[in-house]
């Protein structure tokens, strides 16, 4: 049962404009801009009046003459132009947020049509480290995997990791000739990129070394035990690493189905599209070509290269077949950066030529810039590694942990500050909008101040706080049904009833950062309320209401980070 009051108000508008023999299909309510003309407001009369050839207020007034709210609202006005405005009555905000207390989805409302979402993100390259590039891709995927089960979509997330290529080559070339088995067992990863970039140097020196490397990625390609062997171990040994990073973030996926996993299906896949005419040979290079797309006309999807290469496209459009035939999808979701935007374009065009029916989108990203405004990296030039700022991220938080609590076991102040520390670099990454590029600062991140996860997270801690002071100084901290009647409760409860709404605008463009604006908002509404309405100085009913109130915005607050991937402590 769909609990929230804004969309039982629209109901009755559009219940309203229908008997007044106007098209209710439009009758849309939305939260008002200044509190000052109420909780709600619609805009329809001024949509439709020019349709009805009517002034917008006479619309309005035929709407209200069939309304009826009288059990929801005070009368409705109407503003300016034309607007409709209704206050909420106490007693039906009370109702709306007791029914969200004793709901567990807290009043989000499931998705009318269930889909299953195929969700594409991460994917790290074998043999190399996760650096920062990496963070936006897993962090995003994660948190839209999160909110859409959440919402009773039916999600699979696969990580199409990188463990076919030239690189394996070098990287097998390096493990015959130059490995150091004890340096592989304390790092494997680093081994094996010492490997690869020594066999590079060596061919820079000596070109004819370049026939022996790649001989040896073709012996890969074709099956040859030894090398396979080798490149087994290069992947299970990156995997685990990327496992201990992922455990470390919480985060898990259905399917790691990486390039290799498609690399039988290339070959079929190009002869077939060649055999029905949906690409053909250009210069040697087989493309798919799209006359009817002006977009695409002069950008062709390459499949295979005039030496008999193919491409990432070829394994994408591979990939996109297999998961149409095993999983029926009803929408693809690629998370990887904006500059990738023209590849996607060209694979979805080609996967339609083809017959693909599966709703694809390409969810872009930008950039994480260090403080001179570039592309984020270290002194030497290189990629900042992911393990590497984790761990940072982790020990800054220990040392606020530590100062603030000292008394606190060891062990303790270390979950805490895993908590704090990763939430911090999540949250700093989905409150943006995620196509705008940002820069990477420790210091905004970890502040108890403004809008961060620590903010949000001892917005948590301080409503927890209250229920233990009260048990220590004996005071009565049980709840009971809520009673709204200060104007700082009524605030706290209408941001409340926002959350099921707020998760249904994430899905309209796949914008945690939606999510992440509700939360800080539901965190400073509760501050102004923690400030005006005395919790635990309250006497029988209003404490008790007050008590329950605030244990409802510390669930919201609770749940709503866990759907971002962050954590809350119990202390901090």
């Amino acid at each position: 049962m769909d609990m929230s009051l804004q969309s039982v108000l629209q109901s009755r508008l559009a219940m309203a404009a229908e008997r007044a023999g106007i098209d209710a299909s439009r009758a849309s309510v939305t939260p008002v801009t200044d509190i000052r003309f109420g909780d709600y407001q619609s805009n329809v009369a001024m949509v439709l009046s020019k349709e009805l050839k009517k002034n917008p207020r006479e619309v309005a007034s035929s709407i209200l003459s069939y309304l009826e709210v009288q059990d929801l609202c005070e009368p409705p006005t109407i503003a300016g132009a034309g607007f409709i405005n209704f206050k909420v009555l106490n007693t039906a905000l009370s109702d709306a947020v007791n029914a969200i207390r004793l709901d567990e989805q807290l009043g989000v409302v499931m998705a009318p049509h269930s889909k299953t979402i195929i969700i594409d993100f991460s994917s790290p390259n074998v043999a190399k480290p996760m650096h920062v590039g990496h963070i936006r891709s897993t962090i995003l995927g994660d948190s839209l995997a999160r909110i859409s089960r959440h919402l009773g979509h039916r999600v699979i997330t696969d990580n199409h990791i990188g463990d076919w290529g030239t690189q394996f080559g070098k990287v097998i070339y390096g493990w015959k000739h130059l490995l150091n088995r004890e340096a592989l067992e304390k790092g494997p990863i680093a081994e094996l990129v010492r490997l690869y970039r020594e066999v590079n140097a060596l061919e820079e020196n000596d070109p004819s070394l370049r026939e022996t490397v790649r001989h040896e990625l073709v012996k890969l390609q074709q099956g040859d035990p030894d090398n396979l062997k080798i490149w087994e171990q290069a992947v299970a040994l990156s995997w685990k690493e990327f496992e201990r990073l992922y455990g470390l973030l919480d985060i898990t996926f259905d399917e790691r189905l990486g390039e290799s996993f498609y690399n039988d299906a290339l070959a079929p896949l190009v002869e077939r599209l060649l055999v029905d005419g949906t690409a053909e040979i250009s210069e040697g290079a087989v493309c798919i070509f799209f006359k009817d797309n002006p977009a695409l006309e002069e950008k062709p999807c390459l499949i295979r290269k005039g030496d008999g290469g193919f491409l990432y496209a070829t394994t994408d459009l591979a990939t996109l077949e297999y998961r149409e035939k095993r999983w029926k999808p009803d929408s693809v979701w690629y998370v990887t950066g904006a500059p990738q935007q023209l590849h996607f374009e060209q694979v979805f065009a080609a996967g339609r030529r083809m017959g693909v029916k599966t709703d694809l989108s390409h969810i872009a990203f930008g950039s994480i810039l260090g403080e001179d405004r570039k592309m984020m990296k270290t002194r030497s030039g290189e990629n900042v590694e992911l393990g590497g700022l984790l761990a940072e991220a982790i020990e800054r938080a220990l040392s606020v942990v530590a100062e603030k609590n000292p008394d606190l076991p060891k062990g303790e102040q270390e979950k805490i500050a895993r908590m704090i520390g990763l939430g911090a670099v999540k949250y700093a990454d989905l409150m943006q909008h995620r196509l705008t590029d940002y820069v990477f600062s420790w210091e905004k991140m970890l502040s108890f101040q403004g809008n961060t996860a620590p903010y949000l997270q001892n917005a948590y801690v301080r409503i927890r706080s209250i229920f233990r002071k009260g048990d220590s100084e004996g005071v009565n901290v049980s709840l009971s049904p809520i009673m709204i009647s200060d104007p700082a409760e009524r605030a706290l409860a209408l941001k409340i009833l926002k959350f099921g709404e707020t998760l249904h605008s994430v899905m309209e463009d796949q914008r945690p950062n939606l999510l992440c604006l509700y939360l800080y908002e539901l965190a400073d509404t509760f501050h102004h309320f923690y400030e005006a309405c005395p919790i635990l100085k309250s006497d029988g009913e209003i404490r008790s209401s007050r008590l329950a109130l605030a244990d409802l915005t510390a669930k919201v607050l609770q749940t709503g980070l866990s759907l971002l991937g962050i954590g809350v402590p119990e202390r901090m």
